[in-house]
């Protein structure tokens, strides 16, 4: 294991999380304005949800080593990552209001979706990155399951309105595909990256 850190760009705990079940020591360098984080997440008309998710990832890292130098911060590496969930051609984002995170959970229902996941790592000058795709598969939610899934507060936040880790999982009939991917940070993705970069993990 590296004694060297890296910076993660993401108020996620989730990713905080995997970073640590890998071993990877990390101190976070977030927006101060969370308004800011948010615009770049806007599709641009036309973007497929692969170049739409790669694209975010990679204007987050060059936003936050526009940071780690406004800050004066030691050059260490900058990890970033966005998730999505797509429906057929349809980006699933976080849902706004609980009325559109019911109607999300619906369309689901009963359905195989997409998760793309990208990576990046800012190391240098150099930004290199990864996708991880994935399908999940939902069984039939009722109206209630889903009505009381809302009210539990977990959708909110979270790309296609559900959390794979935690009560949705009940729903999930199959998955294809990596798991930590899912949960917003590949790490196998990841941890390749951060050798081939020689970040030391």
């Amino acid at each position: 294991m590296s004694s060297e850190f890296i910076y993660l760009a993401s108020k996620s705990p989730r990713r905080a999380e995997l970073l640590r079940q890998i071993g990877v020591r990390f101190e976070l360098l977030l927006f101060d304005d969370d308004a800011a984080a948010e615009a770049l997440e806007h599709p641009i008309p036309g973007e497929t949800p692969a170049d739409y998710v790669l694209r975010v990832t990679i204007a987050k890292a060059h936003a936050a080593l526009a940071r780690r130098a406004e800050r004066g911060l030691t050059p260490a590496p900058i990890l970033t990552a966005d998730t999505t969930v797509v429906l057929g051609s349809r980006i699933l984002g976080k849902p706004a209001t609980r009325a559109e995170a019911a109607a999300m959970l619906g369309a689901l229902s009963g359905r195989t979706h997409r998760v793309l996941t990208a990576v990046a790592l800012a190391r240098g000058t150099r930004i290199v990155h990864a996708l991880s795709r994935s399908r999940v598969r939902f069984a039939r939610i009722s109206a209630a399951q889903i009505a009381d899934y809302v009210a539990s507060g977990e959708p909110m936040d979270k790309a296609g309105a559900y959390a794979v880790q935690g009560a949705a999982a009940r729903f999930i009939r199959r998955i294809d595909g990596s798991y930590s991917g899912i949960m917003g940070l590949p790490l196998h993705e990841t941890a390749q990256l951060l050798r081939d970069t020689g970040a030391g993990w």
